[in-house]
């Protein structure tokens, strides 16, 4: 497995990336692949281990253990070593659909998980990965996957993200006829419109699309069922439907002056700026250009926030967290196979700091208010520090209100589900904002209707949507099968 000590002799290498100050004069992606020789020594560097935990996917709590995918890591890692890019794609394919999405935009608890963690950097799994499949469309070795026998049962996907996409192929593979519809312009979901460019350019999600439609996937966007079809005609027209609407409805901060002017959700934003990028708008709603920006909310969102106000020509940005700062490293990681808990710069951090010479994340941060003008448009935001004791938030005594001044305030705290429009209609049970679907049969409490993805399990990683995507698909499969011998 790998080369011999190969752990010990080699660094574990990151992708290369477009100089910082450069980047952020526009929205092309800034990491680039491996070499296949630096790809092949970073494969090296994968041990033997007796227990792999990298392809372990489990959830503990609210982290997840290795790649829920169960992809075949170490093997490919291997192959990769030995230079057969095209056996390892073919390994890397039967798991996931998508290594063009995941080897992109996946956090990577494989690499956490990494048994080399302990006491050292992980291999580079997702660089190896991102490597291995772009190798595979440069060497058009990615076919279209057609069915061999066409059936005649119907399936509707509602909802284009990557556990619909996931289901549509997996449905396709087996013969069903398979429609799916995305209510916005381009199919995709959060791939396409929840995450920047410079992270995930959209290219790479169209050209998968291609092949699904090239594969006899129906795509029908500017589609919003519920509105533009009712439940009599969906249930009608289709033998089941799958859906996989995501967990859209955004939580907010019910707090005084929240009405302001200048107050929006960072989904908001995001999507916005890609209907730009795509010219599906020309006049924009919502801009950071010359303006003091807040961003609310210490994630992944937030951060894409911060990178793209940068891009969008930002006079500066505060982003909130109210969690103390974590330290920078440990002498031991007493955290494995968990994620270490360490301060990390993500790549908007680290282009912030390039142009304004400081960070742009504030600690221990607790929002009380928005203030506002008498044109009620909002101008900063008063805040109170705290500290963070486990789970606990405790006001520090004594402390005061601090004002922060602001033109524009994003809120980026995550998702409290799916948004309930269209389950109220069809009917459909939901559980603490989430569609009622158990992961025996992802079957909702309505006979022809299944659910997977956000909209079912929460907001969650692109592993776990498209791990739902197959297996709801399965579900899909026999449910039609039992129903065809009835």
């Amino acid at each position: 497995m790998g080369e011999f000590k190969g752990f010990m002799r080699y660094s574990k290498r990151k992708l290369d990336e477009t100089p910082l100050m450069e980047r952020i004069e526009n929205f092309n992606p800034y990491q680039s692949r491996f070499t296949n020789e630096n790809a092949k020594q970073q494969g090296a560097r994968c041990m033997d281990c007796g227990t792999p935990f990298c392809q372990t996917g489990e959830e503990v709590g609210r982290e997840t253990i290795g790649c829920p995918l169960g992809n075949y890591i170490p093997e490919w890692n291997d192959l990769v070593y030995r230079g057969d890019f095209e056996y390892a794609y073919q390994r890397l394919a039967e798991t996931n659909n998508f290594p063009d999405f995941t080897g992109y935009v996946c956090p990577a608890p494989c690499e956490s998980s990494c048994v080399m963690k302990i006491n050292r950097e992980s291999v580079a799994i997702k660089g190896i990965e991102r490597t291995i499949i772009d190798e595979a469309f440069e060497k058009e070795w990615v076919k279209v996957k057609k069915p061999s026998k066409r059936l005649a049962q119907k399936v509707a996907i509602i909802g284009s993200g990557p556990a619909g996409l996931a289901a549509a192929e997996e449905l396709n593979t087996f013969g069903y006829q398979v429609t799916v519809y995305e209510k916005n312009d381009k199919p995709g979901g959060l791939l396409t419109y929840g995450i920047p460019n410079m992270k995930l350019d959209k290219s790479i999600v169209f050209r998968r699309v291609q092949l699904m439609e090239e594969a006899g996937i129906t795509f029908q966007c500017n589609t919003n069922v519920g509105v533009d079809m009712d439940q009599q005609t969906l249930e009608s027209e289709y033998d089941a439907i799958v859906l996989c609407i995501g967990a859209e409805k955004p939580r907010d901060l019910q707090l005084e002056g929240r009405m302001s002017e200048g107050i929006h959700f960072a989904m908001d934003y995001l999507t916005e700026q890609t209907q730009r990028l795509l010219k599906e708008k020309s006049h924009q709603t919502i801009s950071a250009q010359g303006k003091r920006v807040i961003v609310i909310g210490d994630g992944d969102t937030g951060a894409d926030c911060v990178a793209t106000a940068l891009r969008d020509g930002c006079a500066s940005v505060v982003q909130f967290n109210r969690r103390a700062k974590k330290p920078e490293q440990f002498e031991m990681n007493t955290s494995w196979p968990h994620a270490e808990p360490i301060l990390k710069k993500d790549y908007a951090h680290q282009e912030y700091e390039a142009k304004f010479g400081q960070e742009p994340r504030a600690y221990g941060i607790q929002t009380m208010r928005f203030d506002y003008d008498s044109d009620h448009n909002v101008r900063g935001v008063y805040v109170q520090r705290v500290q963070s004791e486990r789970n606990e938030m405790d006001m520090l005594s004594g402390d005061r209100e601090i004002f922060i001044p602001a033109d524009l305030v994003l809120l980026a705290i995550g998702f409290e589900g799916v948004e309930p429009h269209l389950t109220q209609k069809l009917g459909i049970q939901l559980k603490h904002q989430k569609i009622a679907a158990s992961t025996e049969d992802y079957h909702t409490n309505q006979h022809k209707y299944f659910a997977a993805g956000d909209a079912r399990r929460g907001q969650s990683l692109v592993v776990w949507a498209i791990r739902e995507g197959r297996e709801v698909a399965k579900s899909v499969h026999e449910y039609l099968n039992v129903k065809s011998f009835v």
